[in-house]
C-alpha cells in the first residue's frame, strides 16, 4: 500500500483530533464514574478484615528550604532547555546536511541560525512545566517571533521582504503550534490526549488500511462486492471498511495502552517527559513529512533528534538523589470549588513537586491535575473500581504502594487514595500519619461542612505533623475552624488569607510549607 506524505499527515491529524475529542469525553466519563464509585455504600458488617496499622515514614524528612525548591525547579527547566537546544541543533544539521544537501551548503553559522529559529518549541515546553495559560504561552511566542524576525533579517544573505519572512516564520510555527495547543495546553487534553494519541494513530491507520483494501478489491471487481452497494448503500460500505478494522486493531491498541501504563508505573515515562516528547515530536514529524516529498521514506531520519530525550534522562538521573527522605505534603480542600482548587494546585503544588511528594484523597475536582497513565488505562479496561478502598484494611497496602521516588527529570509524583464515602476517614488518618506538612484550602468553608471539621480535628491531634497551612477567605467560617483546631500544638496551624491570590500571596503560601524557612523568621 502506498503511504504518501499526504496520507501519513492525514493519519496523524485525524488521530490528533480523535485524541483531543477522546480526552474530553474520557475526562467527563471518568468524573461520572468517580462520583458513582465514591458514593457506594459501606460493605456489609462482618465482611471486613481487621485494619492493619501503617508504620510511620522512616526517619525525619529532609530539611528542604524554599531556596532548595527553587534550585530544583530551575534544574528541571534548564534540563528542558538543554534538551531542546540539542534537538534543535541536530534537527538543523539534518535538514541542511541531509534533506537540503543538494540545495544548501552546511556551515556552522547557518546551522546555528536555523537551530535558533527552530528553538521555539522550548516555550510551550516551559509553559507546560510552569502551568502557563494558553494566553501566556501565546505572549511568549509573540516575543520569540519578533526576535526570530530580527535574527532572520540579520542573517539573510540577501535582503528579504518582510512579507516573505513573516510567511516563512508563520508556516514554521503556525501548524505545529495549533496541534500542540490542542493536544497539550488544555486541561483534560494536557492530562489525557498525549497518552491516547499513539492508540488513535494505530486505529486510524487500520481505517486507512481498510479503505485501501476496499480500493484494491474494487479494481478486481468481484461480483459479491458489486452487489454490496445495492444492498447496503455505497456510504455504508465505505463506513464498514473504515471502521470494521477497529475490531481487530483495538486489541493491539489496548496492549499498547497497558504497556504505556506499565512504563509509567516503572518510571520509564513521566507526565512531563511525555508532554515534552509530544511537543517536539509534533514539530519534527511535520518537518519529516515536509522533507518526504524529496527524500521519501528516508525523511524519517528527521525524527532522530528525539533520541536525545532518553539519553539526556539517563545522564541527568545519575547521582541526583538528595540525602534524606523527601517531605510529603497532604492536600485537603473544600469540595465543589473546582476552579479555586485547580488554581491553587497550579500555583503551589506544582512547584512543591520539585522537592517533595504530594498525597491526597481523590476527588472529581482535580481529575485534570492528577489523572495519570495508570488511571486512564485502568478506566478504559473497566478496572477503575479496583483502585477504590472498600474496607479499612485496604488503606495501609494502598498507601504502602505509593510511588515516592522522583521521576527521571527530578519531580515527584502525586499519589491519591480512591475512597468511598464509607472509607475516607480511615484513609485520612493514614495519610496524616504519612505526611509531614498539610495544605488545607478552607476558602468557602461553612460550619455545616462536617467533613472539613473532622479533618481539622484530626490535624490538631496528629502526633507528628510539622505544619498545617490553612487558606481562608471572606466566606470562611473562621471562628468555627479555629475552634476545631484549638487543641493543636502551638504554631502548628498557619492561617493565610487567600481572598487575593496574586503572585506575592502564592509565594507566601508556598514559603509557609517549608518549615525551616518559617522557623528561621519566627
Amino acid at each position: 500500500m502506498d503511504y504518501s506524505s499526504g496520507k501519513l499527515a492525514f493519519i496523524f491529524l485525524a488521530a490528533a483530533l480523535l485524541a483531543v475529542v477522546g480526552a474530553v469525553l474520557l475526562a467527563r466519563s471518568y468524573r461520572a464514574a468517580m462520583r458513582r464509585l465514591m458514593s457506594m455504600p459501606a460493605p456489609a458488617p462482618g465482611t471486613e478484615a481487621s485494619p492493619r496499622p501503617l508504620p510511620p515514614p522512616p526517619g525525619a524528612p529532609a530539611r528542604v528550604t524554599l531556596a532548595d525548591n527553587r534550585r530544583a525547579a530551575w534544574r528541571v527547566a534548564v534540563l528542558l532547555v538543554l534538551m531542546s537546544m540539542l534537538i534543535s541543533l541536530t534537527s538543523a544539521w539534518l535538514f541542511l546536511g541531509v534533506a537540503m544537501a543538494r540545495e544548501a551548503v552546511l556551515t556552522p553559522w547557518r546551522a546555528l541560525t536555523l537551530a535558533a529559529l527552530n528553538l521555539w518549541p522550548v516555550i510551550p515546553a516551559l509553559g507546560l512545566l510552569w502551568r502557563w495559560s494558553r494566553w501566556r504561552v501565546a505572549g511568549a511566542l509573540l516575543l520569540w517571533f519578533v526576535a526570530a524576525l530580527a535574527l532572520l533579517a540579520w542573517r539573510s544573505i540577501e535582503p528579504q521582504p518582510l512579507s516573505s519572512m513573516l510567511a516563512y516564520l508563520g508556516s514554521e510555527i503556525g501548524g505545529p503550534m495549533l496541534l500542540i495547543g490542542a493536544l497539550c495546553l488544555g486541561g483534560a487534553t494536557r492530562a489525557i490526549a498525549p497518552w491516547l494519541l499513539p492508540l488513535f494513530v494505530g486505529l486510524v491507520w487500520a481505517s486507512i488500511a481498510g479503505v485501501d483494501l476496499l480500493g484494491w478489491m474494487v479494481e478486481r471487481r468481484p461480483q459479491w462486492l458489486a452487489a454490496l452497494p445495492e444492498a447496503l448503500g455505497a456510504n455504508q460500505v465505505m463506513l464498514f471498511f473504515a471502521l470494521a478494522p477497529w475490531l481487530v486493531a483495538w486489541w493491539p491498541a489496548k496492549w499498547l495502552g497497558r504497556a504505556l501504563a506499565a512504563a509509567y508505573a516503572r518510571r520509564w515515562l513521566s507526565e512531563l517527559l511525555v508532554l515534552f516528547t509530544a511537543v517536539w515530536g509534533i514539530v519534527l514529524l511535520l518537518q519529516a513529512l515536509g522533507a518526504s516529498h524529496g527524500m521519501g521514506a528516508a525523511a524519517a531520519v528527521m525524527l532522530m533528534p528525539l533520541a536525545w530525550i532518553p539519553l539526556a534522562m539517563a545522564v541527568a538521573g545519575r547521582g541526583r538523589r538528595a540525602p534524606g527522605r523527601p517531605p510529603t505534603l497532604l492536600v485537603l480542600r473544600v469540595f465543589q470549588r473546582d476552579a479555586q482548587v485547580q488554581a491553587l494546585f497550579d500555583d503551589v503544588v506544582e512547584r512543591w513537586r520539585a522537592t517533595g511528594n504530594t498525597v491526597l484523597i481523590a476527588g472529581t475536582d482535580l481529575v485534570e491535575r492528577t489523572i495519570d497513565a495508570g488511571d486512564i488505562f485502568a478506566f478504559l479496561d473497566g478496572r477503575l473500581a479496583e483502585r477504590f478502598v472498600r474496607h479499612p484494611a485496604q488503606v495501609a497496602p494502598r498507601i504502602a504502594a505509593f510511588e515516592l521516588e522522583p521521576d527521571a527529570e527530578g519531580r515527584y509524583r502525586i499519589n491519591e487514595v480512591y475512597c468511598h464515602d464509607s472509607t475516607w476517614q480511615q484513609a485520612l488518618d493514614a495519610l496524616v500519619a504519612a505526611s509531614d506538612v498539610v495544605l488545607m484550602d478552607l476558602r468557602g468553608f461553612k460550619a455545616h461542612n462536617r467533613g472539613c471539621r473532622h479533618e481539622l480535628g484530626v490535624l490538631a491531634r496528629a502526633p507528628r505533623l510539622e505544619r498545617v497551612v490553612v487558606l481562608t477567605d471572606g466566606d470562611t467560617a473562621l471562628t468555627e475552624a479555629r475552634q476545631d483546631a484549638a487543641n493543636a500544638p502551638a504554631g502548628r496551624f498557619v492561617w493565610v488569607d487567600g481572598s487575593r491570590t496574586d503572585t506575592a500571596r502564592r509565594r507566601e503560601v508556598l514559603r509557609s510549607l517549608f518549615v525551616v524557612d518559617t522557623e528561621a523568621h519566627a
